[in-house]
């Protein structure tokens, strides 16, 4: 696969992990772990699928007899361990149950759980992620930057988006923060979180689904200051005069794409 071709799957396998995040909730909600996300995630993951009993299991074989096992249920345990003793700790017969030693295993799995929940989910994360080369020259960053100059030209939103998310990626700029959020635009950019709950919002790039305008702003925003915040939204909207516009905004974010360590 191309270096663009892994990145867009980082990108995919994040946004599943963001999914399923949200999915868990606090303990008292009642929410399910969106298990279609889950599995569109470990499909990407080392872990190959085993249906035992009633459970989903997704095994990583290690060296040895024990195996590193995650039960796809609302929980998501992740165990190092046998599948014959993840079944009677989870899914048991009576027969099984009827056993001391199986019921301390059923009453206490300490002893071979790795994680759940959170942690479960960036372990899976950032496996998929290292199964990615994401080594790249600068070629393959003055590619992107040129097909997204080029979608932009043409009026193609779809190339547009995909250019900039890829960059984004690169430069670790996220989605804009509440403060920051304007409908039917694209908006990314670097952000830093101070103690007292400031957000400082930039640089920023801000692109037009309405009229495919695209702009780029250098400045960082506070979430505290309105005035900025109304500079912001203006330039945004396209009444006041971005620093930099249009394709230079591609030329800009190559630059900078392009000072970064490649990984």
């Amino acid at each position: 696969m191309s270096f663009k071709d892994n990145l867009l799957k980082k990108i995919t396998i994040n946004q599943l992990s963001s999914k399923v995040l949200a999915s868990f909730g606090p303990p008292e909600s009642g929410l399910k772990i969106d298990k279609d996300a889950m599995r569109s995630l470990l499909e990407m993951s080392p872990y190959q699928y085993q249906k035992e009993r009633d459970l989903d299991l997704y095994i990583e074989e290690l060296d040895g007899e024990q195996s590193r096992i995650l039960v796809l249920d609302n929980e998501l345990p992740i165990y190092k361990t046998t599948v014959e003793d993840v079944l009677i700790r989870k899914s048991p017969y009576t027969k099984e149950m009827l056993s001391i030693k199986n019921i301390i295993k059923i009453l206490k799995d300490s002893d071979v759980k790795l994680s759940r929940k959170e942690p479960s989910l960036k372990t899976v994360q950032q496996e998929c992620i290292d199964r990615l080369d994401l080594t790249y020259n600068a070629s393959d960053i003055e590619a992107i930057a040129r097909e997204g100059a080029n979608s932009l030209e043409n009026g193609y939103t779809d190339g547009i988006v995909e250019s900039l998310s890829l960059l984004a990626e690169l430069l670790g700029y996220q989605p804009a923060p509440k403060a920051f959020r304007i409908r039917h635009h694209e908006i990314l950019g670097a952000v830093t979180e101070k103690e007292d709950g400031e957000i400082l919002y930039g640089p920023v790039v801000v692109f037009s689904l309405v009229n495919n305008s695209l702009a780029m702003l250098e400045d960082k925003f506070s979430n505290f200051d309105q005035g900025k915040i109304a500079l912001f939204q203006k330039v945004a909207r396209g009444e006041e005069k971005a620093p930099i516009e249009g394709v230079e905004v591609f030329r800009y974010l190559k630059e900078a794409a392009l000072k970064q360590p490649s990984k």
